[in-house]
């Protein structure tokens, strides 16, 4: 999304090995958590801060709303615990004002690092720089901002918005009549969006409708949207939503029309929710591409952690996503996270942001 940003994987192994993601929502009131994930051992000696005492982290997330959303959040917290951190998690629920708010408490609550999970700048690019100037660390995920002291985490959503395309410019062919689900304003949805811009040219689709907006009811809010457009144009072979909880609305809109068998729908990100969706039967949602969601939360709390005792030594950290479909989750079995984690060690982010005085969750 471009002031946000959001959350495809295997065509086969081979392809399964170069492709990045991401995801998007929004969340609520401040919340300390923590998760029962089990966490390989630490051997080497903790450096400061962690070694003289609890450290603070916050994570100000925009929402924590969706299946991929709270995977996402299970992984960062399950992380901290791991690292002994005191973890407070703020959620806007979706409301950007209150992120801002969010992060202006973060930042007063004497945490010595914040992480921010999706947003605006437009809303939280002066928070961001009120808490570099105050030293404290900060780790964006998927968020456009300006501050070069900030450590920057995102998925490459080109590389998945074009696996995903690839799979469809197979399956529907050239010329064919499509329609389109997404959101403009949000990071990662707009380089999804300028990646489907391209494609349509070169494969010469005739883009019936363009329809979505994101919620705290994403799925839910988006079916009859997508039911609307299908109603006037039945005629599309094909449906392009690059955000998980717009491709279950368009799913549910799918069905609901009685499309299926006619109407394929083509993702993005991947989750326990959203595996169920694709494997079941009849299900039009043939490709999809994405990230582990909980390991990526795992990583972007471990950037944090080598950011605040100074071994990062890098500016940003990119996470790689794998391509996923529907004849591969069905071929293999897959039913859940841990089976496609097994099936595509490629979704494996152990070796991402860690160190040897680092206990890195097992997901």
């Amino acid at each position: 999304m471009s002031r946000t940003r959001v959350p495809l994987a295997a065509l086969s192994l081979a392809s399964a090995s170069a492709l990045l993601l991401a995801g998007c929502s929004q969340s609520g009131d401040a919340s300390k958590n923590t998760a029962d994930t089990a966490a390989s051992a630490a051997t080497g000696k903790k450096p400061a801060p962690f070694s003289k005492g609890t450290v603070k982290i916050a994570l100000v997330r925009q929402s924590g709303a969706g299946d991929y959303f709270e995977q996402w959040g299970n992984g960062a917290k399950a992380q901290a615990k791991a690292l002994g951190v005191d973890l407070t998690v703020y959620d806007a629920q979706a409301d950007n004002a209150k992120q801002a708010t969010d992060l202006s408490s973060a930042i007063n609550s004497g945490a010595q690092a914040i992480i921010i999970d999706h947003g605006f700048p437009s809303t939280i690019q002066p928070e961001i720089d009120q808490a570099v100037k105050k030293g404290i660390k900060v780790v964006v995920y998927d968020v456009d901002q300006t501050n070069k002291s900030v450590i920057s985490t995102e998925q490459d959503d080109a590389s998945m918005a074009q696996a995903v395309l690839d799979v469809m410019a197979k399956t529907v062919g050239k010329n064919a009549k499509v329609g389109y689900v997404n959101v403009a304003g949000y990071a990662a949805l707009d380089k999804r969006n300028t990646v489907w811009a391209k494609e349509v040219a070169a494969q010469g689709w005739k883009q019936q409708f363009k329809v979505g907006k994101v919620t705290d009811s994403t799925a839910t809010d988006n079916v009859p949207l997508v039911s609307a457009a299908l109603t006037q144009h039945s005629d599309v072979v094909g449906v392009f939503a690059p955000y998980d909880e717009l491709a279950k609305g368009t799913v549910l809109a799918v069905q609901n029309k009685k499309l299926q068998s006619k109407v394929k729908v083509f993702g993005a990100d991947v989750s326990n929710a959203d595996i169920q969706n694709m494997t079941a039967a009849d299900s039009p949602w043939v490709a999809t591409a994405g990230t582990d969601p909980s390991a990526v939360g795992a990583a972007v709390v471990r950037t944090a952690a080598l950011e605040l005792a100074g071994q990062l030594n890098k500016t940003s950290v990119d996470f790689p996503a794998v391509a996923i479909t529907q004849d591969f989750l069905r071929k293999n079995k897959i039913e859940n996270m841990d089976q496609l984690r097994a099936a595509l060690p490629a979704l494996n982010l152990s070796k991402v942001s860690t160190a040897d005085w680092i206990p890195n969750v097992a997901h």
